[in-house]
């Protein structure tokens, strides 16, 4: 489990898929909203709270976005609160959840070499699509509508040469540059297949 501050009341939890069966759970139980997954949700609030020296009281709004065999990302907002509603603050925690279905693989590069051969690579295995973005002195290969059958081991060709990214697609979008839109597997491939 990873932990990271956005803003003064917003925190991300990054879960492995590892992180989960640790725990006992799957995806599907936090769909369910089961006990267990309360469990979870309060300890991963405790930690928080410690990690960052936060008092979380009141509601909180949950948003949980599911990358496709690499586990979860959820943004946890503290709500803004009135000083009445505080004196009557018994310990509950309400929370306001919301699911994103979209399942997303999303690698980061240091060097585009390392894009080109992964390309190869995904071709090779009968994978296309994607799109290359530049932010920050990395590469981003955004890979979407994966069939379920090949995200494994598209996520495995991937981890060869990059590492899982905590970025969203719509940060990159807003704050990086969009290379290849779509089909970047098919177009690296095209353009470099001399190549090594």
């Amino acid at each position: 489990m990873r932990l990271e501050r956005l803003t003064t009341n917003k925190i991300k939890i990054f879960l492995t898929v590892d992180d989960l069966s640790d725990r006992g759970l799957t995806k599907e139980d936090i769909w369910k909203d089961s006990l267990k997954w309360h469990q979870l949700f309060h300890d991963m609030l405790e930690e928080a709270s410690e990690e960052f020296d936060l008092d979380i009281i009141g509601s909180v709004a949950v948003e949980i976005f599911s990358l496709h065999a690499q586990g979860m990302v959820m943004i946890i907002t503290m709500m803004e609160q009135d000083e009445d509603e505080e004196l009557f603050d018994d310990g509950i925690i309400e929370m306001q959840v919301t699911v994103d279905g979209r399942e997303e693989i999303l690698f980061q590069f240091e060097d585009i070499e390392d894009v080109i051969h992964l390309a190869k690579r995904l071709k090779h295995a009968g994978i296309a699509g994607g799109s290359l973005h530049y932010m920050n002195d990395q590469y981003y290969l955004h890979m979407n509508g994966i069939l379920p059958e090949q995200a494994e081991k598209t996520v495995a060709l991937l981890a060869e040469f990059g590492v899982s990214s905590f970025l969203s697609i719509h940060r990159l979008l807003e704050y990086g540059k969009e290379i290849i839109e779509e089909n970047a597997v098919e177009t690296l491939v095209h353009y470099f297949e001399k190549d090594g």
